[in-house]
């Protein structure tokens, strides 16, 4: 495809991530019915937000969707990753922030869910909200504590299928490789069973040290002024798809996010957390089910690597386009990140 709309910052400065083509937004929402939404806070010492993935735009509750996780690091704060690596469902919108505005988060999603459904607490089981984190506290106050639940409310208010990337929502105040980080996101399409099938990243990118960075034409970037330190930042990936799967499949897919970051140069340190939560909007699965079996379409087994290929494949380029889209930054203590693209630029 050559649409300008599958122009990604990467793709814009000639770096290309493997050889699949990429959906017609290249963003996840180019699977039919996901969402995204961002509320930034960029005002005095604060550079924070929250970012939302809508699924579907139903009821999430009593529609949920198969899902998985795979914590390939778990140096993290997120809430909700337990019971959707028990159960394999996602039944409530995804929340991406700050490592303390992970309580905002919950409580937002749980006032929505009941919103929705009054059983819930009552007649039936609760909610289990899924909020995931990563520290911007080098360029943000982070104590500040700034960020509420009708920030957490106006991010899911404002999704919809045109995705911000860069210094937005929850990547407002994030870093990577030294870099200033971000959101970032892309996709992939492919063939199954004589259809077209789509698969999407989103990554809140704020991992790897300076000088690790390896772009796809082999050139390692390193951002001058940043010193060389320990690998403690982190990373969440979110994948989407709608070929049918199980959670047992879709945690293998996630699974292979960790071969896109490894790529970029990463090697999962000791104070990273590197997560990755894959969910597929094919076969949804109704809580109130009367029926005590559920006949459902999943993928065979030996056609998964063309997902496993595409999980690699737009992780790497949203990370790219996640430090591309990112201005440089100052912040909190007048520190700085600088941008990607400049020292791109500078090189062309």
């Amino acid at each position: 495809m050559s649409s300008d709309l599958t122009l990604s910052p990467s793709r814009a400065h000639g770096l290309l991530c493997g050889t699949l083509e990429p959906g017609p937004l290249n963003a996840i929402t180019d699977i039919d019915g996901v969402s995204v939404g961002h509320r930034t806070v960029n005002e005095g010492d604060l550079r924070t937000g929250f970012t939302a993935i809508v699924p579907h735009p139903g009821n999430l509750f009593r529609e949920k969707l198969p899902a998985a996780v795979e914590i390939i690091n778990g140096f993290g704060k997120s809430a909700g990753l337990i019971q959707v690596d028990e159960l394999g469902t996602l039944e409530t919108p995804i929340l991406l922030t700050n490592t303390f505005g992970v309580g905002a988060g919950v409580n937002a999603l749980i006032r929505r869910s009941i919103a929705e459904n009054p059983e819930i607490g009552r007649s039936t089981g609760t909610i289990n909200p899924v909020v995931m984190e990563c520290n911007d506290g080098y360029l943000s106050d982070i104590q500040a504590m700034a960020l509420s639940e009708a920030d957490a409310e106006a991010a899911l208010d404002a999704a919809g299928s045109a995705v911000d990337q860069g210094s937005v929502g929850a990547g407002t105040g994030m870093s990577a490789f030294g870099f200033k980080g971000g959101i970032g996101t892309a996709s992939r399409v492919f063939e199954l069973g004589r259809r077209q099938h789509r698969l999407g990243a989103l990554v809140l990118a704020n991992f790897g040290r300076p000088g690790d960075l390896v772009l796809p034409d082999g050139r390692r970037p390193h951002p001058r002024e940043a010193r060389q330190s320990e690998e403690r930042g982190s990373v969440i990936v979110i994948l989407a798809t709608d070929v049918p799967l199980e959670s047992r499949q879709l945690k293998r897919i996630a699974r292979r996010a960790g071969a896109g970051l490894a790529r970029l140069g990463a090697y999962y340190g000791n104070g990273s957390g590197d997560i990755a939560l894959a969910f597929s909007t094919a076969g949804r699965i109704e809580h109130f089910e009367e029926c005590d079996f559920i006949a459902r379409d999943i993928l065979k087994e030996d056609k998964i690597d063309v997902l496993f290929q595409a999980a690699a494949e737009t992780t790497q380029e949203s990370v790219l386009n996640a430090m591309i889209a990112s201005p440089a930054m100052r912040g909190r203590g007048r520190n700085k990140r600088l941008s990607l693209a400049d020292w791109l630029n500078a090189q062309a």
